[in-house]
């Protein structure tokens, strides 16, 4: 009998911002109560495809812990941990990556735009961090797994490299689908063709979840839309607005409709201060429960450690069989 288990990670780039609350977060806080496996995992190796000071790393796993415990994911619920204090990730890593070709990772588009946007050959982990992803999830026999738009090849990879596993050494890994967030893509909001990051060099395109209410609203008062001054939702042509429509939306839990709605009669310039205290009031506890963990750094480290040793002991007889059926012993 296969348990149902879902597995999901994010990398500790700090204070998460709108885009991965409202992508990844608030549907990891609803997935905690609807299944009895969860685990949620820290992905500090995969961050350091572009390696941080140390003392930077080791702050923005502190950081990222505390966001998502503020915004709801209860350790009680799930298992969250930090991804390398379980070696067997990097161990299976390497045994799916000798099962896995080149060219199929060097197609992968994550491959090409980050070599560009690095402005570099690229490196090995570059290259090699979707096998990773795969044993992160197989390790413990996941069967569903949140992905954005942007994740759904490197789970697609994952699938076959549990059915090349499962060919060549008999029936092992499930094979995992994919949970689609139904939120759409937040986009920039100084450039709205590009998807809100925390690495963009613009300081006024991304809001992240610990942003100040005058913070909030200086980023929304300079969003980019266009000369139109009606809020409607067409993605093609509005992308600026539709942007902001789409942001109203998932803060309020509002349809599409529901929030054009209410923006009747407004112009642009009102409507970007209507979603802009949509945004506040739905931070605003998150954010003082920020600073309330931060305080505390030897809890969040408990935390990430206990969940680390619940994984293991998931972990280890999963790996252990592993290594059997490969002839490690």
């Amino acid at each position: 009998m296969v348990t149902d288990r879902i597995f999901s990670g994010i990398q500790p780039t700090g204070t998460p911002h709108l885009g991965n609350y409202l992508g990844a977060i608030q549907n990891w806080v609803n997935l905690q109560e609807e299944c009895s496996s969860v685990l949620y995992s820290i992905m500090d190796m995969h961050s350091f495809t572009l390696p941080k000071e140390p003392a930077v790393l080791r702050q923005n796993i502190l950081d990222t812990t505390a966001a998502i415990l503020a915004c709801g994911i209860d350790p009680k619920k799930c298992l969250l941990f930090r991804q390398s204090l379980v070696p067997e990730h990097a161990e299976l890593a390497w045994i799916l990556g000798c099962l896995t070709n080149v060219p199929r990772l060097l197609r992968l588009p994550q491959w090409k735009m980050k070599r560009a946007s690095q402005n570099s050959e690229g490196t090995v982990g570059l290259l090699t961090y979707p096998v990773l992803q795969a044993a992160d999830i197989l390790l413990y026999k996941s069967t569903r797994v949140p992905v954005g738009e942007d994740q759904v090849l490197h789970l697609e990879l994952a699938q076959d490299i549990a059915q090349h596993f499962n060919k060549k050494y008999g029936e092992f890994f499930p094979v995992p689908k994919a949970i689609l967030s139904t939120t759409k893509k937040i986009k920039s909001l100084r450039d709205p063709s590009a998807k809100m990051s925390k690495s963009d060099p613009q300081k006024l395109a991304t809001v992240t979840i610990a942003d100040s209410p005058d913070e909030i609203v200086l980023k929304f008062r300079k969003a980019v839309t266009d000369f139109t001054s009606e809020v409607t939702y067409e993605p093609a042509t509005r992308p600026g607005v539709s942007n902001l429509v789409s942001i109203h939306a998932a803060v309020a839990g509002l349809s599409i409709k529901e929030v054009l709605h209410q923006a009747t009669g407004l112009d642009t310039a009102h409507y970007k201060m209507v979603v802009a205290e949509a945004v506040i009031q739905k931070f605003a506890p998150i954010r003082n429960e920020i600073k309330k963990l931060q305080e505390d750094k030897s809890h969040l480290i408990k935390v990430l450690e206990d969940g680390a040793e619940k994984a293991k002991e998931l972990a280890a007889p999963i790996y252990q069989e592993i290594r059997r059926l490969v002839g490690f012993q």
